[in-house]
């Protein structure tokens, strides 16, 4: 199964009390499977743990673990997406209320036509109302 992934889902790879059946479910599907990531999701996934490591969620020294492991997956990260949101992007955000950030995600399943595992309920709803529906929040 392809996907576009976002940081919520990722994340609930990384803190088992934010793990669902569904995000394990997801995780699980990238073995034979790939999902795909916007280029500002590693920088997103930083932000997340440097702020769980302020909170002491985390030591900094269990960065390294969990950054080998997310590389490990068959994660790809688009190329182009940065080059989308001044337009597409940004669109969809205004559109339907989104972030910016999160808009990206939406685009990009939009243009693979791939659905959108996402835990943040305005980005699944958008995703779900988008486009007659080629990208769905899973």
């Amino acid at each position: 199964m392809a996907f576009v992934l976002d940081c919520s889902v990722t994340m609930a790879w990384v803190f088992p009390d934010e793990a669902s059946e569904e995000t394990d479910r997801l995780r699980d599907s990238l073995v034979g499977g790939r999902a795909f990531v916007p280029s500002l999701w590693p920088v997103e996934v930083g932000s997340v743990l440097l702020a769980a490591t302020k909170r002491g969620r985390l030591r900094a020294d269990e960065w390294p673990g969990i950054c080998a492991s997310l590389e490990a997956l068959p994660i790809e990260i688009d190329p182009v997406s940065t080059s989308r949101v001044w337009g597409d992007a940004l669109a969809l955000a205004d559109e339907y209320g989104l972030s910016v950030y999160d808009a990206v995600y939406l685009e990009l399943a939009l243009r693979l036509r791939l659905p959108l595992a996402t835990l943040d309920r305005a980005l699944a709803a958008a995703a779900q109302s988008s486009e007659a529906g080629t990208a769905s929040a899973v």
